[in-house]
């Protein structure tokens, strides 16, 4: 199961571009250098911001048929068993199952399904969150308050660990791990939920708090209670300001970067013969590094640009990178689709066939014993174009994002120096990311 999953976890499109490289990269880096300065000539208010006098301090169009409906008490009674109901199968096929479906389960159609999920439906996973249910049948007169200044740092730490397990760990595709760690994480959010209430789930969830940042970039958002339909610009603009969705979103875009790194031939050449001590030495090394250099890049771009005058009362507690750190939001979806795309149209094939016999009983639930994945239904240059797409379309709303919050931030007259900084990072990402996916 190992050797399958970090086969497949690149598979296609990997040095397979349609276009030399090194156009590749310059073209991607002239688009969104491109569309700065096309901004910076023709947008100098903000149109996202609350307040800026534009529809971004409106909720949106009410969808009087989603609340109605989709929002109702039967829907979220149903999502709630849905989700509490798939994670028993997931433990169950985790432990009892081997080879079984759950690391597939949980690194493809969890991991990476949380993505479109959450752009398409917005904030449904807290809904579905079966430790949030779970938490819930505990009940409680009062609640332990959380501690001052927490933040996103709980879900940060938790969700370092699974990056660590899926990108370090040389067994953490094994049902066993998958079962131990699945379950060491379900007892410590249901314990910290029954302990601190629903509140803890928004800061210390991991997953949730994954799935509600991806969320802010859905065209389906919520507003005094209702569901409406917004630009999703607008509902990225209303990401939290809080210590630690920096450091959230850095760890997701270099864990990703590293992912890319890690699955180079470069890498492979000389990692390939380490012995397990070593690898895990290296590996989590470089993990660490691949992320401390996107986090040092964006702080530097951030609060280079604080060298220009702010306007007072306008920065969040978490200062200038949080000010910006919506930005990353499309850039960090853009990463994942462009590493993902393919590992999860094969390997979440994966997933299907082997939940025929989900515990090893030699069961054959849907007839799909014997059956292979499929490697032909996707062409490696469709493969190279949505990775590149992706990159590129990511960073260029990562850019009109980021000036829209700086068309608040700064005076007009400085609008467009202040933001050479964070411009060059952006610049440095887009090529540093179609480098890694196509690197072979």
């Amino acid at each position: 199961m190992l050797v399958q999953l970090l086969a497949l976890h690149g598979i296609g499109g990997r040095g397979d571009l349609p276009v030399p490289l090194w156009l590749a990269i310059y073209s991607a880096g002239a688009a969104v250098a491109v569309s700065f300065f096309a901004l910076a000539a023709f947008w100098s208010r903000p149109r996202f911001e609350s307040g800026s006098g534009s529809s971004a301090g409106t909720a949106g169009a009410p969808l009087i048929v989603g609340t109605r409906i989709v929002d109702s008490r039967i829907v979220r009674i149903a999502l709630k068993a849905l989700g509490v109901a798939a994670f028993a199968v997931l433990l169950g096929a985790a432990w009892f199952g081997d080879p079984g479906p759950a690391p597939t389960w949980l690194y493809v159609w969890i991991w990476v399904g949380i993505i479109p999920l959450s752009l398409i439906c917005g904030p449904i996973w807290r809904l579905a969150n079966p430790l949030r249910t779970i938490a819930g049948l505990v009940r409680r007169t009062s609640y332990r308050p959380l501690p001052g200044r927490i933040a996103y740092w709980p879900a940060v730490a938790g969700l370092a660990g699974f990056l660590w397990l899926e990108l370090v760990y040389p067994d953490g595709s094994d049902p066993r791990v998958v079962a131990i760690a699945v379950t060491g994480y379900a007892v410590v959010n249901v314990a910290a939920g029954i302990v601190y209430g629903p509140a803890w789930f928004p800061i210390g969830d991991s997953f949730e708090v994954y799935a509600e940042v991806l969320a802010h970039l859905s065209p389906v958002g919520r507003a005094d209670g209702r569901l409406v339909l917004r630009n999703p610009l607008e509902g990225l603009a209303t990401l939290p300001q809080r210590p630690g969705i920096v450091g959230l979103l850095c760890l997701l875009l270099g864990s990703t970067a590293f992912d890319g790194i890690s699955r180079s031939s470069a890498w492979s050449l000389r990692t390939g013969e380490l012995s397990r001590p070593q690898h895990l030495v290296v590996y989590t090394l470089g993990l660490i590094v691949a992320v401390a250099i996107v986090t040092g890049l964006f702080l530097l771009a951030a609060r280079t640009t604080g060298a220009a005058r702010i306007r007072p009362g306008v920065l969040g507690e978490a200062g200038l990178p949080g000010a910006f750190v919506h930005s990353l939001v499309p850039i960090a979806i853009g990463y994942a689709v462009a590493h993902y795309f393919s590992f999860a149209m094969f390997q979440g094939q994966d997933g299907w066939l082997l939940a025929t016999d989900p515990f090893g009983r030699g069961w054959d639930l849907f007839g799909t014993s014997g059956t292979r994945i499929d490697y032909t239904f996707l062409g490696t240059g469709l493969i190279a174009g949505v990775q590149i797409g992706a990159i590129v379309l990511g960073h260029v709303l990562g850019v009109v994002s980021a000036h829209d919050r700086a068309t608040a931030l700064f005076r007009r007259r400085q609008l467009r120096r202040a933001q050479y900084p964070m411009l060059a990072a952006m610049v440095a990402f887009t090529a540093g990311g179609i480098a890694l996916v196509t690197a072979s």
